[in-house]
């Protein structure tokens, strides 16, 4: 049965643009998210967000009906949300992606994970069954990353007439690594985005390697378009947001904490296996026994906030980026001067002074579906910044050109790009920072969504 308050665009995700928290007195408080899609989906009308209850306070604001308008939570239970994100998604589909494994133990496909593949399917049954109660006739879904990969395919076969299109925010694994899936398990994937009518990508990189996976494991993508999109950065908002007066507070905290003549190294990331954060460390430690001229000239900002700790290998990754920047604060630091300054609270007004701090940007993930930060601190940079950019992120198709590439898993050549980016000539480093704020920001976000979304129309 079709809404009578049918939509003609549609975006599916995970994570809506909307969370609620529950108060004591059991009042609701809704709180609005950021991020791309919440920017691109701004410039549609008649548009409807299908999401999950993430929360107690996302799942009670379902029960009392206390919908936002263009908002539909989906209440599906906990222990099968958990199962499908944290079991699935987190921890089998983000890990073949960004190939993490550590393959002589891991993965084991067992019956265990044929049970939590049971919950993924449901879930992403739960949103083709929404999407298809609340589209329009001939309306445009777009369905949202890794998470819900099935989602094309179920909801082709509940509404024909549906222009679909499914973007995936992550690399795309090639094809000997995405075999390590079950047979049956990886066909199913590819089929549930081939029900799609376009399937689309950050880079072309990460498009060629789900084609070459359809080729080699079916035959073809068939029908299906293939697409490119780049997500750049948000250029207007991040300039005004960044000199707003909550940013100016912190950025005189943090050049306190850094001292007023020193450098700085500045990296900005979730908690997340594949940022590197690190190999980033030792690279940093390796910069000041290779280079002891820098010692208590330069200090590295180290921003890493937390990210999916209720998995025990985040919490583990968590306690050896402490020890580690304690150890190298341990072993190089003074009165005067603390080497590594590491924050692990989120707090996006610091982060955006750090940005207009850095001298030198450190993006060196082992893998990355696109990486905003590389856009980010070249747009706001105050004096311009030099970026140290891993050649396994997706930014480095864009910008690539214009900053030092580096190897993510080359320490030594990590710390000698760190070396060469703090002692480039000032017009370089100008030049440089004009060519990445112009790169990346050329398909900004409301673009960005606006392109998928004629070119799915067009099909």
């Amino acid at each position: 049965m079709v809404s009578e308050h049918a939509a003609q665009v549609l975006v599916a995700s995970n994570r809506g643009p909307v969370s609620y928290t529950q108060g004591e007195d059991g009042s609701l408080t809704s709180k609005r998210g950021g991020g791309g899609l919440v920017s691109g989906l701004s410039a549609v009308d008649d548009k409807l967000w299908v999401c999950a209850a993430l929360s107690d306070g996302d799942r009670e604001a379902v029960r009392q009906g206390v919908a936002e308008e263009g908002v539909r939570m989906l209440d599906i239970d906990a222990d099968l949300h958990a199962d499908a994100y944290n079991g699935i998604a987190n921890s089998v589909l983000w890990f073949v992606h960004h190939m993490l494994y550590q393959t002589p133990l891991e993965p084991a496909f067992d019956a265990e994970f044929r049970r939590q593949w049971a919950a993924y399917e449901a879930y992403n049954r739960a949103f083709a069954e929404a999407l298809a109660e609340e589209a329009g006739e001939g309306a445009a879904v777009l369905v949202q990353d890794y998470h819900l990969a099935l989602v094309p395919g179920m909801l082709r076969e509940l509404r024909a007439d549906l222009r679909i299109g499914h973007f995936s925010h992550t690399p795309w694994a090639p094809v000997d690594y995405f075999r390590l899936l079950p047979d049956d398990i990886g066909e199913q994937l590819l089929r549930g985005i081939l029900g799609a009518d376009r399937a689309a990508f950050l880079t072309r990189r990460w498009a060629d390697a789900f084609i070459g996976c359809c080729t080699e494991i079916l035959g073809g993508t068939g029908r299906t378009r293939i697409g490119v999109h780049g997500l750049g950065a948000d250029a207007d908002f991040l300039r005004r947001r960044s000199h707003e007066a909550d940013v100016d507070e912190r950025m005189a905290a943090l050049r306190e904490e850094v001292g007023p003549d020193r450098r700085t190294i500045v990296r900005v990331d979730r908690m997340e296996l594949s940022k590197n954060i690190v190999r980033g460390l030792l690279a940093y430690r390796a910069l000041l026994e290779e280079h002891p001229e820098w010692r208590e000239r330069v200090a590295h900002i180290a921003f890493a906030y937390p990210s999916r700790q209720d998995l025990a290998v985040y919490q583990e990754y968590t306690a050896a980026v402490r020890t580690l920047a304690q150890e190298i604060n341990a072993q190089y630091g003074t009165p005067d001067w603390t080497p590594v300054i590491l924050h692990v609270k989120d707090d996006f007004a610091r982060s955006l002074a750090a940005y207009r701090l850095a001298d030198v940007a450190l993006v060196n993930p082992i893998r990355d579906g696109m990486n905003l930060v590389a856009k980010e601190v070249p747009v706001v940079s105050d004096d311009g910044c030099v970026l140290v950019l891993s050649r396994e992120a997706g930014a480095y198709e864009e910008l690539g050109d214009a900053s030092i590439v580096v190897n993510p898993y080359d320490v030594s050549a990590t710390a000698e790009a760190l070396h060469q980016a703090l002692s480039m000539p000032h017009d370089e480093r100008a030049d440089r920072t004009k060519a990445l704020a112009a790169a990346a920001t050329a398909l900004p976000p409301q673009q960005w969504f606006l392109d998928q979304l004629e070119a799915l129309r067009e099909g």
